[in-house]
């Protein structure tokens, strides 16, 4: 029995999962770039989805048997297509910092990852007149102006961060162009694996059929992270060679046991927590019962949300102007409205 209430806490708890699985990352040292994203890419994206799947889903290899081959490449495919997304994502947050990242690419991803799988299946007016349907819409709608003031709030930043660097503090770097770039990239091919998820949802049915239960994402996620790391493995292990880093994977004597332990560790602790969110978001997601479809739109935000939690930890916002917390303050309000109203509208469907 579905139960939209557990599924909304489990979508925070792979919010939380989300929003910190780049944390990690500053405590790598001596290591490229390069490397850290390759290992955490193998683990978030091949290893723990394969694990995990072989473990919580009876007979996988049946499951995969009896899909439809159809079904396995297209999701496959739209997977590889997010890898890129995933490779900008990461970029981008070296430009812009945590909170303006996920701010602009999950509020699109949040919008386009939910309306384009509904386009797709042609039941959009279906699901907004069903029970608790419109208070579903208006949750969305809220959620998006949540969205949009934390992306007021992260151009109060920029302005200023470039106010003190005039002043002559000392501020981190900052750079608004490149960095938007990346991030409206990102965003957009992140709704693409939210639409692969969709598409391989016939894939989870069938595990469902073999008794995976609330497992029954697992499957399915294999097929898009499967794809995601394909296309990262090509790029990242070309730009190894031509950038002479993968010796980084075996130079033990160079950065010394130490640091080079606590680089794979942490490489490893940022693939389990990315891998982390979509693992809790399977689970969520079998639990919002006639609305699955805001699964997609739910968990963005609280993506949002928690990023700016964590963007506030790591003292990112330490910088700004009263105005610009508050203006950061009121969005994070009105996310967490939004949350409440979407699941009121799914337990009124339920």
């Amino acid at each position: 029995m579905s139960n939209p209430l557990l599924g909304t806490f489990v979508h925070a708890v792979g919010g939380v999962s989300a929003s910190t699985c780049y944390v990690p990352f500053q405590k790598v040292k001596k290591w490229s770039w390069n490397t850290y994203w390759l290992l955490q890419a193998a683990f978030a994206w091949f290893v723990f989805p394969v694990i995990i799947g072989f473990l919580t889903v009876p007979d996988l290899v049946s499951v995969f048997r009896d899909s439809p081959v159809s079904v396995i490449v297209n999701a496959t495919l739209l997977g590889a297509v997010y890898g890129f997304g995933g490779m900008c994502f990461g970029f981008a947050i070296r430009h812009i910092g945590y909170s303006l990242t996920y701010t602009i690419s999950i509020g699109i991803s949040a919008v386009l990852g939910t309306i384009v799988p509904l386009l797709m299946h042609g039941n959009l007016v279906e699901k907004y007149k069903a029970p608790g349907g419109a208070i579903i819409f208006i949750g969305m709608f809220i959620a998006i102006i949540g969205i949009a003031i934390c992306g007021v709030a992260g151009y109060r930043k920029e302005a200023d961060l470039k106010r003190n660097a005039q002043q002559g503090d000392d501020i981190i770097s900052f750079d608004m162009k490149k960095g938007l770039i990346l991030t409206l990239i990102a965003g957009v091919l992140s709704a693409v694996f939210g639409i692969s998820l969709e598409v391989g949802a016939p894939v989870a049915e069938m595990a469902g059929k073999y008794g995976a239960g609330n497992f029954e994402g697992n499957a399915s996620l294999i097929l898009s992270t499967f794809g995601a790391f394909a296309t990262n493995l090509v790029w990242f292990v070309m730009a190894g060679i031509k950038n002479n880093t993968l010796k980084e994977f075996t130079d033990v004597k160079g950065i010394g046991k130490r640091s080079f332990g606590i680089n794979f560790g942490m490489s490893v602790l940022s693939g389990a927590l990315w891998y982390g969110q979509f693992f809790f978001y399977g689970i969520a997601h079998v639990q919002m019962g006639a609305f699955k479809f805001a699964s997609w739109v739910i968990h963005m935000s609280m993506l949002i949300f928690f990023s700016y939690i964590i963007g506030i930890i790591m003292k990112e916002w330490q910088a700004v102007s009263k105005r610009t917390y508050n203006t950061l303050i009121l969005a994070l309000f009105v996310l967490i409205a939004s949350f409440f109203i979407m699941t009121y509208g799914s337990m009124q469907g339920t």
